[in-house]
């Protein structure tokens, strides 16, 4: 998934309200961008480390910038943008790119099911149980390679693994699929530490027969792409 707008470099000067966060441009212009991540954001929201921008001239837009990467400058990146994940994946999905979802010809993002909640992808295929898709953004990084969810307690989270055990519950197939938003890792966590009632409903819900899926991605200022399966590498 490419970027719609090339994105420009930035030095980030605090973020703030969770979706806000002062930047100064290459020029030295001060901005305000908008941060498109619910989360702590852990080790990648400290003053001064270098950010990428997206910028844009919607007129119904207030603000004219998107917080999208963090440039780690040893030749790595994060992207920050929890959005950003799913229209990537659903590009792979189309293209039938994930090995193990590759029989489903139908892809249908934001499908109401359960108790009020939207699944990220329904997918659908003649002779195959649907299969519920949930998507989780991963960024958190506490030890070299190594990347975790989530990055602060999740009651969300924690509901959507009960959806998607009542999908099993009814037939269906049930996925859930982390998508590593980082370059530098290569292994994956669960962070039980931070918070243990999603841990511990994780547990009961693969117990149940929830499937999981580890994918790491491709990502530069140019877009980011979803890229290999750490999966079948052992992954605990």
């Amino acid at each position: 998934m490419r970027f719609e707008t090339p994105l420009v470099p930035a030095r980030l000067i605090r973020r703030y309200k969770r979706f806000l966060a002062d930047c100064t441009l290459e020029d030295g212009r001060e901005v305000t961008a908008h941060c498109a991540n619910p989360g702590s954001m852990m080790g990648l929201a400290e003053p001064g480390e270098k950010i990428w921008l997206e910028p844009n001239d919607d007129p119904k837009k207030k603000l004219k910038f998107g917080w999208r990467l963090v440039d780690h400058e040893n030749g790595h990146f994060t992207g920050v943008d929890t959005s950003v994940p799913n229209r990537a994946l659903r590009a792979a999905l189309m293209a039938q790119e994930i090995p193990e979802l590759a029989a489903y010809e139908t892809v249908k993002p934001e499908v109401k099911y359960g108790q009020n909640s939207r699944i990220d992808f329904l997918l659908t295929q003649p002779g195959l149980p649907d299969t519920y898709v949930e998507v989780k953004c991963v960024t958190l990084s506490r030890q070299p390679g190594l990347a975790e969810f989530p990055d602060s307690v999740t009651a969300r989270g924690t509901k959507h693994l009960g959806e998607l055990v009542s999908m099993i519950k009814q037939g269906h197939r049930a996925i859930l699929l982390y998508l590593v938003q980082r370059t530098d890792c290569d292994r994956f966590a669960l962070a039980a530490d931070i918070d243990p009632t999603y841990a511990a409903a994780f547990e009961d819900a693969q117990a149940q027969g929830v499937e999981k899926l580890i994918y790491t991605t491709r990502i530069s200022p140019k877009g980011i792409w979803v890229s290999s399966s750490i999966q079948r590498r052992g992954t605990p």
